[in-house]
């Protein structure tokens, strides 16, 4: 038993002498360093830098006690023993006391961002369709909704937010068509939702795998795998199917979305490979900013040439639209345009890419029947079922995208 016991006092001993050599003394040699009970001095707090700490402390972020007595006193003794208790007491495996302290906090966050994307996205559309139905001018409204992100991203730089970007010439040269892609995606987007049912819009727009796909194998050259291939089999067929019994079917709405699936993919392929360019200093935030700011400056031109004649107060009094309602409800939808988007792009930061496009696929779902019951949209059960064959298909999508990298890396 004493034997046992001399073992287990040299081993709890050996493990704080192991531990507090990564906090040394700068006056002392190492070889004199022992533990003190004294609180007086302490050592800096783990975490911010410094090593991860052997004594199974939660979250590594209690101080640990400065070496100052020679290990031949009664205090260093004492702090030991006092150590090597609390290092028996404590969680041995950091691993599992890390996701128990930080785990749950990070969850709900996460959770609660995802449901703000959700309500911000849900909000936008409704009130988008609002504002369309009683002014049909795709381009202004898509104007206005530039102009309102432009607002709050000026008001986040002013602020200072997150960092201002400091870009040269041939850096706004190169995002420059970046923006005009943008911008054009989302006119093509309020044309389609001006035309058809958002549910039809969004059924449409969940063919953008399948635009995805075909721009990286033509534009960046990746080869997609058979399982990714197979998924967008649904995806077409299930577009097709809710095309074929759509009550509320436009060629102009349909095409608009379609164009649209393209406009944003090719935005999103040559968005990659700007942020994957080492040269650049960019981030997505930035990025994302310094593209709707522009986007804002193109659309003002070409909104004044093709509706500036047509979009006045004497046309909307002439209509018989309540002005400020119709501007209070474009306000909000301008407004959940631009922090949807924000709050998409802060969560593919905190996330995988296929966990985002996961909760994309079922952002699209929500959408969609949060739309059909708002608008009351009427829906055949074949028309049901194409959408959910489409939206099944962009699910799989998102969940083999990743399978093949994967399993390389196996």
């Amino acid at each position: 038993m004493q034997s046992m016991a001399a073992s287990s006092s040299s081993h709890s001993s050996s493990r704080g002498w192991a531990a507090v050599r990564r906090c040394p003394s700068p006056s002392l040699p190492a070889r004199h360093v022992a533990f003190s009970s004294s609180s007086s001095s302490r050592c800096p707090v783990a975490g911010a830098g410094a090593p991860v700490l052997p004594l199974g402390i939660r979250g590594g972020r209690l101080p640990l006690p400065c070496p100052l007595l020679p290990p031949g006193g009664k205090n260093g003794a004492s702090a030991r023993r006092a150590t090597a208790a609390a290092a028996a007491a404590s969680p041995s495996a950091e691993g599992d006391a890390k996701p128990e302290a930080a785990g749950i906090p990070r969850t709900l966050q996460l959770g609660a961002m995802i449901l703000v994307w959700y309500l911000l996205n849900i909000y936008f559309n409704i009130y988008n369709k609002l504002v369309l139905k009683a002014v049909p001018f795709p381009y202004t409204i898509t104007t206005f909704q530039f102009a309102s992100g432009s607002f709050f991203i000026t008001l986040m730089w002013l602020f200072n937010l997150h960092p201002k970007p400091r870009l040269s010439l041939q850096q706004y040269a190169k995002i420059l068509p970046l923006a005009l892609i943008h911008m054009m995606g989302n006119v093509f987007t309020n044309m389609s939702l001006g035309k058809v049912a958002v549910s039809f819009t969004h059924t449409i727009k969940a063919m953008e795998p399948f635009f995805s796909v075909l721009f990286s194998v033509l534009l960046l050259g990746q080869t997609p795998s058979l399982l990714v291939v197979g998924s967008l089999v649904p995806v077409v067929g299930g577009v097709v199917l809710a095309s074929m019994t759509e009550v509320s079917f436009n060629w102009i709405g349909f095409w608009s979305a379609m164009a649209s699936n393209v406009t944003n993919q090719s935005r999103n392929v040559f968005s990659k490979k700007l942020l994957a360019d080492k040269e650049e200093t960019l981030d997505d935030i930035n990025l994302f900013s310094i593209m709707t700011v522009m986007s804002f400056l193109l659309s003002v031109p070409l909104m004044l040439y093709l509706e500036g004649n047509k979009f006045s107060p004497s046309y909307l009094q002439s209509t018989g639209v309540n002005l400020q309602e119709l501007c209070v409800k474009a306000v909000i939808a301008g407004t959940c345009f631009h922090f949807y988007q924000q709050v998409s792009y802060s969560l593919l930061a905190r996330i995988s890419p296929v966990t985002h496009s996961v909760a994309n696929s079922v952002k699209r779902v929500v959408v969609i029947v949060s739309s059909v019951i708002f608008f009351r949209t009427p829906i055949s059960p074949i028309n049901a079922l194409g959408t959910g064959l489409a939206l099944l298909g962009v699910f799989l999508y998102s969940r083999f995208k990743k399978a093949k990298p994967k399993a390389k890396a196996a």
